[in-house]
C-alpha cells in the first residue's frame, strides 16, 4: 500500500495543473496525481490538455482523478454533477487521449496540439473516479483505471483519510496536546457539520453537538441566497471562528496516535481492500504532519503472503 501524493484545486487558469507541472519539474521518483477534479468547472478540451502537458513534463508520473463534485459544486451554487454526465465526460476524455475524435457540446472535437506542446497521443495517464454505490461501482469498472472510495471488486481503490501522528510525549487527553491535535485536524473533522447543513438544512446540522450555534454564526454573515458561499469556507484547509468553535466536539481518535498505532490503522485499510490511502493533511504545520504519517507508513505491519 503506498501513499498518494494529491493535489486539486478548481480554478479556469487551473493551479492544481501549475503545481504538478513545477512539481514535475523539481522531482524526479515521485507520483503526481489529483483528488479530485470536477469535469463540470473545466470543458474536456481543457482538462486534455493539461493532461497531457503535465504527462509531458513529469516523464509519465501522473494520474488523474475524477468527481462527481459535491462541496465544489454546492460551493458555487450547483447540484453535483450525475454520474451519466460524469460517463460522458471521461468517454470523451478518454478519446481525445488517445487521439482520436470525441462529441463536446454537440460537436467533433480533437488534439491539434503540435508535436512538441503536449505529449504525443496517445497519451497514457491513468483515469481514476471517485465514486460510492452500485452505480459508481459499475461505472467505474467501464470509464476508470482505479477508484477513490470504497474497495472495488476489480479495480485499485484508495481512500482518504486525515489524522496527525502523535509526537512520543503527547497525550491527546491531555489539555495542551488536545489543542494542537484539534488544530492539526480539525479543518478535515469539522466538514460533518458542512455536510450536514449542505445536504439537510436547519434540522440536520442542528442535531450535530454545537450545530444550532454554528449555524446561527453562519446565518448571520449572509442572507439565504448567499450562504452556500459560506458553508464551506476554510473547507480542509484552515478553520473559521465559527468552526473552531467545534473543535470540542470533534473526533480524536479516527488515524490519531503514535507512529504505530497509525502504523495499524493504515495496515487494517489494506486488509480491508485498499491500495492506497491519500494522506490529506491540514493544520499550521503541514510539513511535519507530512513527515510524521510518513514514519508511521513506513512502520505499518505487512502482512507474509
Amino acid at each position: 500500500m503506498s501513499t498518494a501524493r494529491t493535489a486539486a484545486l478548481p480554478c479556469a487558469i487551473d493551479p492544481a495543473f501549475v503545481h504538478l507541472a513545477l512539481a514535475a519539474r523539481r522531482t524526479t521518483r515521485i507520483g503526481l496525481s489529483t483528488a479530485v477534479l470536477i469535469p463540470g468547472q473545466r470543458s474536456v478540451m481543457t482538462m486534455a490538455s493539461g493532461i497531457a502537458t503535465v504527462a509531458r513534463v513529469s516523464g509519465g508520473r501522473f494520474r488523474a482523478c475524477f468527481g462527481t463534485g459535491f462541496t465544489a459544486r454546492l460551493a458555487v451554487g450547483r447540484r453535483p454533477m450525475t454520474l451519466d454526465a460524469l460517463a460522458d465526460y471521461m468517454t470523451a476524455l478518454r478519446r481525445l487521449l488517445a487521439g482520436e475524435t470525441a462529441i463536446a457540446d454537440g460537436k467533433p472535437v480533437r488534439m491539434l496540439h503540435a508535436g512538441g506542446l503536449t505529449a504525443s497521443r496517445p497519451i497514457r495517464v491513468p483515469l481514476w473516479i471517485s465514486v460510492f454505490g452500485p452505480r459508481g461501482t459499475a461505472l467505474a469498472e467501464k470509464v476508470a483505471d482505479g477508484v477513490i472510495g470504497p474497495p472495488h471488486p476489480a479495480l485499485p481503490t484508495a481512500t482518504i483519510v486525515s489524522g496527525t501522528v502523535l509526537d512520543p510525549d503527547e497525550d491527546p487527553d491531555e489539555d495542551r496536546d488536545a489543542d494542537r491535535v484539534r488544530e492539526a485536524i480539525g479543518a478535515w473533522r469539522v466538514v460533518d457539520w458542512h455536510n450536514a447543513y449542505a445536504k439537510g438544512g436547519a434540522e440536520a446540522v442542528d442535531a450535530l453537538p454545537g450545530g444550532r450555534a454554528w449555524r446561527a454564526a453562519l446565518e448571520e454573515l449572509g442572507p439565504e441566497d448567499e450562504r452556500h458561499l459560506l458553508t464551506f469556507e476554510g473547507h480542509v484547509t484552515h478553520l473559521p471562528d465559527r468552526d473552531r468553535r467545534l473543535l470540542g466536539h470533534i473526533d480524536l481518535k479516527t488515524m490519531v496516535g503514535d507512529a504505530a498505532r497509525v502504523g495499524r490503522s493504515l495496515a487494517r485499510l489494506a486488509d480491508l481492500g485498499f491500495h492506497e490511502v491519500v494522506y490529506t493533511p491540514s493544520g499550521p504545520d503541514v510539513a511535519r504532519e507530512l513527515r510524521a504519517f510518513a514514519t508511521a507508513h513506513r512502520q505499518r505491519p505487512v502482512a507474509d503472503h
